[in-house]
């Protein structure tokens, strides 16, 4: 039998993909991981059909992440599982190998579609990506800026956006103040802004406010 490795922090996600496609996959089990480390171990004992893979774990660069997987199982089919923006991430996972974006709050006969693409090693990409790849071939501009953006500081530059705090992420975060307001000063230098007025008019000149 065939396997299928989910890799998600959250028990409710790797929960609700085994009961939404369960019945689709019957020739496929499932294993879980919930961190970075735990999916390694997973795929350096197993060889999977398929990787579903999070883009914010918490303590997991999954940039680096599909990195190191895709070093130890190059055939290895990962499709990105994710609430985060495609038109910032998705560009920068295909271009590293992964087979497939799809975001959470996609229907379920979307969701499953992704599954079923990416399992016959077809690559899968959502229709509100394809256009945006279209407009983008007519764009004379330069690449989207916050594609500069690890995984980690987009959530924080979002955060930032909300006018959270710094200790207000550092708690939805999990992660210590220092660490918050070094990521704040990288995201400022990668952006070339100076405050939070100029990054908010980076934000919606790019679309993404």
């Amino acid at each position: 039998m065939e396997k299928i490795l989910l890799v998600d922090d959250h028990t409710i996600i790797r929960t609700g993909l085994k009961i939404l496609m369960g019945s689709d996959l019957k020739n496929y089990s499932f294993d879980d991981a919930e961190n970075g480390e735990s999916a390694l171990e997973h795929v350096k004992k197993t060889e999977y059909a398929l990787l579903v893979l999070d883009v914010n774990i918490p303590g997991t660069d999954t940039f680096d992440l599909a990195s190191e997987l895709l070093a130890l199982q190059p055939d290895l089919k990962i499709l990105v599982f994710s609430m985060n923006e495609e038109n910032i991430y998705a560009k920068k996972f295909f271009k590293m190998g992964v087979k497939g974006y799809v975001r959470k709050d996609e229907p379920a006969e979307e969701i499953k579609k992704a599954f079923f693409t990416v399992l016959n090693n077809r690559k899968y990409i959502s229709k509100s990506f394809s256009e945006c790849l279209a407009e983008t071939m007519f764009d004379k501009k330069s690449d989207n800026p916050f594609e500069r953006l690890s995984p980690r500081q987009f959530e924080i530059t979002q955060y930032l956006m909300q006018g959270k705090s710094i200790s207000d992420i550092c708690n939805k975060m999990n992660l210590h103040s220092s660490t918050v307001s070094t990521q704040k000063n990288r995201i400022f230098e990668k952006l070339k802004v100076t405050s939070l007025v100029e990054l908010y008019s980076m934000k919606k000149m790019h679309g993404e406010a």
